[in-house]
């Protein structure tokens, strides 16, 4: 055979007689070099996703005429598309394979950033095009549900809450670091840029910032797109793919089980949660508190907007390996008791905002609560595994996330037709339901399905 051979060609990428349960039959360092490489292409995704809420709450420093419903929107569209598209990315790790699915999704991210990098520099762009780009975002986080279960291939049950923890949290720091390295981006010229394109003009006004300055919003979006660039050539040149005997109808199977309908019940309560609040923080500081609010404390929601997910993601980055030990449905129990009591915090103290004091205790109870998120994202993803048939985990995990990824979207357009107080205090309840059902279902002794 031929080096030319489409054959040969194809035996180069495809792994054989691979079985990561079997010392024998598996290789760690491939199975970690795929983790790796994959978890960066996957911060690039989630960074993003989240890039209009790292751009949102400029755009009337710029002179878009925009309200704070449409703010909302933009930074909620992302999560509807990342909905329907993990719907569909669910079903392509075993169609066509890790190196493919992580090589061109990496391509793909480069649409929205390069349509974002030239829409903000004029500010009668229409709001249709800002949403159409926002959606667009939405393939970021669609990744999500193909990249988890496609790396969940290369490892044994022993090592998979650790592996898919380590992926699930060093991804979602996308989150943070684009709404951390964002507005820094947008306070200088990138080298090279300024060359190219000029600085645009504040004519809006915000604590610390003054009309007549200049600002470079459009290098949260031109930044990425090189690493992006990267992300592809690393994925086509070293991952390889593992043969996979399922095909969509085999995948469809997942819905007869019960438990892939409670998974994506306490997924939602999660992660929905967590990344609907981590896409709308930095428009809730600057609406209850900031200069958008009637407080107006001086306060800027994107000085503090990466925190949240930072924390969340960290936690759930580390705790893979005490859910390894101890199970994962004890922590997702403990994070829906601590969710809904930090919420019903919040919602408390929401009703009546009256100055610093206040502030001061929102954000202690938010970032809590995204700590609290942590040990849940974590222990969904080692029960997951571990009460699921092999065939059907990776289809239930893919589900579950897709359902769970419209939290930014549920929550943007929550909070854009009801008050904050109110949302919260319906957060805080859910929480608690998801916490007795994981109680009953999987947390206690002699449970139906201990995980």
């Amino acid at each position: 055979m031929s080096a030319t051979d489409p054959a040969a060609k194809k035996s180069r990428y495809l792994l054989t007689d691979w079985n990561p349960n079997d010392e024998s039959k598996w290789d760690s360092k491939l199975a970690w070099r795929t983790l790796w490489i994959t978890t960066y292409s996957l911060i690039l995704a989630f960074c993003v996703w989240f890039l209009p809420s790292a751009i949102a709450p400029k755009l009337k420093l710029l002179g878009f005429p925009l309200d704070t419903v449409q703010l909302y929107w933009l930074t909620a569209l992302p999560g509807l598309a990342a909905g329907i598209l993990r719907l569909i990315y669910m079903f392509l790790p075993p169609l066509i394979g890790t190196r493919k699915l992580v090589g061109i999704t990496s391509l793909l991210c480069i649409i929205p950033m390069a349509g974002w990098f030239f829409a903000v520099q004029d500010k009668t762009t229409p709001y249709w095009v800002l949403l159409t780009l926002a959606f667009m975002c939405g393939i970021g986080g669609g990744a999500f549900s193909g990249y988890m279960p496609s790396t969940g291939y290369f490892f044994p049950k022993r090592l998979a809450g650790t592996a898919l923890g380590l992926q699930g949290g060093i991804g979602n720091l996308g989150m943070s670091v684009i709404q951390l390295v964002g507005p820094i981006l947008m306070g200088f010229g990138l080298f090279g840029m300024t060359w190219l394109v000029d600085p645009q003009t504040q004519v809006g006004e915000q604590a610390g910032e003054h009309v007549g300055e200049p600002i470079w919003v459009y290098n949260a979006a031109a930044f990425f797109i090189p690493w992006c660039i990267l992300a592809a050539i690393l994925a086509f040149i070293w991952l390889r793919d593992v043969p996979v005997k399922a095909n969509i109808k085999q995948q469809l199977d997942i819905f007869s089980n019960p438990n892939t309908w409670y998974m994506t019940i306490l997924y939602v309560m999660t992660f929905g949660l967590f990344s609907g609040f981590s896409a709308v923080f930095a428009l809730l500081i600057n609406n209850q508190f900031g200069g958008d609010s009637i407080l107006r404390l001086g306060v800027k929601g994107a000085t503090f907007a990466f925190l949240g997910p930072l924390i969340g993601s960290i936690i759930r980055m580390s705790w893979g390996i005490f859910c390894d030990r101890m199970g994962g449905a004890i922590w997702t129990f403990i994070s829906g008791v601590g969710m809904a009591i930090t919420l019903g915090g919040i919602a408390w103290v929401l009703r009546n905002p009256t100055g610093w004091t206040d502030f001061y205790i929102f954000m202690a109870l938010m970032l809590t609560m995204f700590l609290f998120s942590g040990f849940g994202n974590a222990g969904t993803f080692k029960q997951m595994p571990m009460i699921m048939p092999a065939r059907q985990a990776g289809g239930a995990i893919g589900f579950t996330s897709a359902i769970a990824s419209l939290g930014p979207f549920l929550v943007g357009v929550a909070l854009s037709a009801i008050s904050a107080p109110v949302f919260f205090a319906g957060c805080a309840i859910f929480c608690a339901l998801c916490s007795v059902l994981c109680w009953v279902m999987y947390a206690r002794k002699n449970a139906p399905f201990p995980g």
